[in-house]
């Protein structure tokens, strides 16, 4: 496969919410370019980025994909990243390693709560953003409504460089503000156009457009503003190199139309990507550090090697294939690298460039390129590959916190090693799930970002390891707790002929303050006690607190003070001590008002305002307590308080009150008190369980 110079790379991710068009746009740029022999479609299960059989079973992507295509002499790498919101914690790796982001709008619906969320993850990666209003073919689309969401959104740095002449179901016609040209495309869906002069009112709305532009470039920097003002223009090589800076700096976001469906639009933004996108060199360098030494390589095959693991993938009979992107130097088959993560050495086998499933093997790649290389054995997501001689670390990636979890357990019994090999394995290709197994509540709790989110890691347990699983709520981490203080005087005594058991601990409890945990102390005075047995004691109490009292729940916030008691010089003994203290407190605990404390959780949600009723309503009948609002661009946020009981499966709630266009956080806030319906419940549930 022909190699690429790094000013001869373009690195572009497409993003967007569900349904916006990415994939088709993807499809339609591989089809003009000729990389592809035809224009897939997503309902025929034909598009070269949603290969997998569960992306085509659901008709939308799941997983990232890699493509790429030559375009004027000019190599295009495609990042399409899914837009389900379960799935689009995927777009944080992309925008890593991208050089500008293309987020493509619904024609129909405008900006919606993913494209805001994507487009913080390229804000936080710094990465310049073009906005495609995609889908103009389409019977209901507004081009004004989509335009107008962007400026509430992102302001006036939401600028116009082209507008459709007659969006709907016949569109076929651009206005491009840069060449001042109407451009009318051939219905053959490969992307070609004839080009014309506008007249009337669209020649004089051009020329506005084009002014408007002009005068936003100039306002981007001071010394093309000062030129603006006092030349009353700017030159044609001011303005061009102004907009390629003021895209890179984050200064504007250029507005696109196009429909991806029919391939119109898409050839004349690839002309553009060429002409004003960034290359890999845009960003002056990476910045990362070793052994806490702060360090930067340049985007230039003249620097040390190193390369950046943004995303790995199983694949049937190849094993883990790795993609990356070359950050500073190039890359060779056949070379060892240092994995200066974790100190190992990895050996370079095959390179390949990817074209969603096909993949071509090449020699090399240069520096600011992307390509994928297999079997790699040391290598996970995010970490990095460099040479040992100059070694460098980047940093990592912050994917979104899961939020929705399940508890999880084997239909077969002896099948719970599978488990945990097919989860570490699946972990490795999606860090947007994690699981574990919890000591306390005795399950393996798996969380990801929704509900179809788990069912597909699931079934991809089931298709790769053969494991059947089992789904169960989990159990809530409920805490035990007292309101009053609690007296006890215990006396253990057994005797079984021989040496004897004896120990009678006196002791009360006490509530201590929110998060104190478990205070054991002792007042003893006198030698009714030997002090060697205060630890005996101690480890009883803990025991107790550790096991529940009143449902099986740790103990918090008690202070326990063993204050006096009575051995035996001969029966007393360690294990006495402990079962006196573990009884004594236990007692001591029912005597003093036990109450049950719940998890109560920061529940964040992101609506647009109609949907604000319903959702403030179902808060409520979740017992959730509303802390405030907030507008959020064109959306309102909701802050809230909620029992953790009450929030299993709620992103499948939410996306059902909202159709879809909700989203959701949540993270622990405190605990506190049950209400006694609620905690009636549960400890008649731990009744009962014992009892069976």
């Amino acid at each position: 496969m022909k190699e690429y110079q790094t000013e001869e790379i373009r690195n572009i991710v497409l993003l967007g919410h569900g349904s916006s068009g990415k994939t088709i746009l993807t499809e339609a740029m591989l089809y003009a370019a000729g990389a592809t022999t035809r224009l897939g479609k997503i309902e025929e299960g034909t598009t070269t980025s949603d290969y997998h059989n569960d992306e085509i079973e659901r008709k939308f992507s799941i997983q990232s994909s890699l493509m790429n295509c030559e375009w004027n002499k000019i190599k295009f790498n495609l990042l399409d990243s899914p837009g389900y919101l379960d799935f689009v914690g995927e777009s944080k790796a992309l925008t890593r390693v991208a050089d500008l982001a293309l987020i493509s709008i619904n024609g129909q619906t405008g900006v919606e709560v993913g494209t805001e969320l994507v487009f913080k993850f390229a804000k936080e990666d710094e990465l310049p953003v073009w906005f495609i209003i995609n889908m103009l073919d389409k019977e209901h689309a507004d081009y004004d409504k989509a335009q107008s969401s962007l400026q509430a959104s992102f302001t006036k740095k939401a600028v116009c460089m082209q507008i459709p002449v007659n969006s709907g179901l016949n569109f076929d016609t651009i206005a491009d503000v840069m060449t001042q040209k109407i451009l009318k495309y051939n219905k053959d869906q490969k992307g070609t156009f004839t080009e014309s002069e506008p007249t009337g009112d669209l020649k004089d709305k051009l020329a506005t457009l084009k002014n408007e532009l002009i005068e936003s470039v100039a306002e981007s920097d001071d010394t093309l503003l000062e030129n603006y003002l006092s030349q009353g223009e700017l030159t044609e090589e001011e303005f061009i190199n102004g907009l390629r800076k003021a895209i890179i700096k984050r200064e504007l976001f250029p507005v696109f139309v196009a429909s991806g469906l029919n391939n119109i639009g898409v050839t004349k933004i690839m002309d553009h990507i060429i002409a004003y996108g960034p290359t890999p060199t845009a960003k002056v360098a990476m910045n990362g550090g070793y052994k806490g030494k702060p360090l930067t390589r340049k985007i230039s095959d003249s620097e040390p090697t190193s390369l950046y693991i943004f995303k790995t993938i199983s694949e049937m009979h190849v094993g883990e294939l790795s993609m990356f992107k070359v950050f500073s130097g190039s890359l060779k088959t056949g070379v060892d690298l240092l994995n200066s993560n974790n100190g190992k050495t990895e050996r370079i086998g095959q390179i390949f460039c990817i074209n969603g499933k096909e993949k071509q093997e090449i020699a090399h790649l240069h520096s600011g390129d992307i390509g994928a290389v297999v079997k790699l054995k040391f290598t996970k997501t995010t970490d990095t590959l460099c040479d040992s001689r100059s070694p460098i670390t980047y940093p990592g990636i912050s994917f979104p916190e899961p939020v929705i979890q399940i508890a999880i357990e084997p239909k077969s019994r002896g099948d719970e090693e599978k488990i945990s090999t097919g989860l570490q394995s699946l972990t490795s290709e999606d860090p947007t799930m994690s699981w574990h197994f919890d000591p306390e509540l005795k399950q393996t709790i798996l969380s990801g970002q929704g509900e179809l989110h788990l069912v597909i890691i699931l079934q991809r347990l089931k298709q790769k390891f053969g494991v059947e699983i089992n789904q169960l709520p989990p159990r809530i981490p409920y805490r035990e707790t007292i309101k009053k203080r609690g007296d006890s005087k215990y006396r253990h005594k057994k005797q079984t002929g021989g040496a004897g058991q004896f120990a009678e601990v006196w002791m009360y409890v006490e509530p201590a303050p929110a998060g104190a945990g478990v205070e054991f102390t002792n007042t003893l005075v006198g030698q009714n006690v030997d002090r060697v047995f205060v630890p005996s004691v101690e480890k009883g109490v803990r025991s107790a607190c550790e096991e529940g009292i009143l449902a099986g729940y740790h103990v918090t916030d008690v202070k326990a003070v063993f204050y006096d008691g009575k051995m035996h010089p001969v029966d007393s003994k360690d294990i006495a001590f402990q079962i006196a203290g573990k009884s004594a407190f236990k007692e001591c605990f029912m005597s003093g008002n036990p109450i049950l404390l719940e998890p109560i959780y920061n529940l964040e949600v992101i609506v647009p305002e109609e949907f604000m009723g319903d959702v403030m309503g179902d808060i409520s009948v979740r017992r959730g307590k509303i802390q405030g609002m907030d507008a959020e661009g064109p959306f309102q946020k909701i802050n809230a308080k909620v029992p953790l009981a009450e929030l299993y499966r709620y992103s499948t709630a939410l996306r059902s009150m909202t159709q879809g266009r909700g989203m959701h956080r949540q993270s622990f806030s405190h605990y506190e008190q049950m209400p006694k319906e609620a905690q009636d419940k549960v400890v008649e549930s731990y009744k009962r369980e014992r009892e069976e």
